[in-house]
């Protein structure tokens, strides 16, 4: 490898940390002057919507917990200085314990992930889903807000629920978004 070739790795990390990792390498390639041998650190990350208490909030989400993207050039000193950031585990890799080396990602996988990565961060597409069939709901939104109804089915792929909703006696079907209702 030459001085500035880099490939990318993967580090395991205590689930949770992964941001705290991120801060602290970068941190260490500003103090160690490795820019040269660090590129990018990436923890990728899904951003979503979640319905609370009736009102939207859109938050970042790890996508894959426990894990953080590094694209270096591991030779001598940088290696053993990553491996010394409180919160890492080990990079992924072969052999165990101290035999264990890292070894990079194919590009074919890194492009994968780059490019879900760009997906995700692009589209706040993805609502969990806090809603069981069965459960009664509060329509907040559209002509029949107010009105409470019984979850009949739930369409993730399309983000609705089919509900049936007491209008003068009668149960009436009703096919209606997530964020146009709420839990009681």
């Amino acid at each position: 490898m030459s001085d500035f070739e880099r490939k990318w790795y993967v580090i395991k990390t205590i689930s949770g940390k992964e941001n705290k990792v991120k801060i602290y390498i970068e941190n260490e390639i500003r103090d160690n002057g490795f820019q040269k041998y660090i590129g990018e650190v990436l923890v990728p990350i899904e951003k979503i919507i979640q319905i609370r208490k009736g009102k939207k909030v859109h938050k970042d989400k790890v996508y894959y917990p426990g894990y953080v993207m590094i694209e270096a050039n591991l030779e001598g000193e940088v290696f053993h200085k990553i491996k010394k950031t409180p919160g890492l585990i080990t990079f992924l890799g072969e052999g165990k314990g101290s035999r264990s080396h890292p070894v990079p990602m194919r590009t074919k996988e890194v492009n994968k992930i780059l490019g879900k990565m760009n997906q995700l961060s692009d589209s706040y597409n993805n609502i969990q889903i806090p809603f069981i069939v069965g459960e009664t709901i509060k329509v907040i939104d559209g002509p029949f807000s107010g009105f409470n109804g019984t979850i009949e089915k739930i369409h993730e792929e399309k983000r609705k629920l089919e509900l049936s909703v007491l209008i003068f006696g009668r149960k009436t079907p009703l096919e209606l978004s997530f964020t146009q209702i709420e839990k009681i």
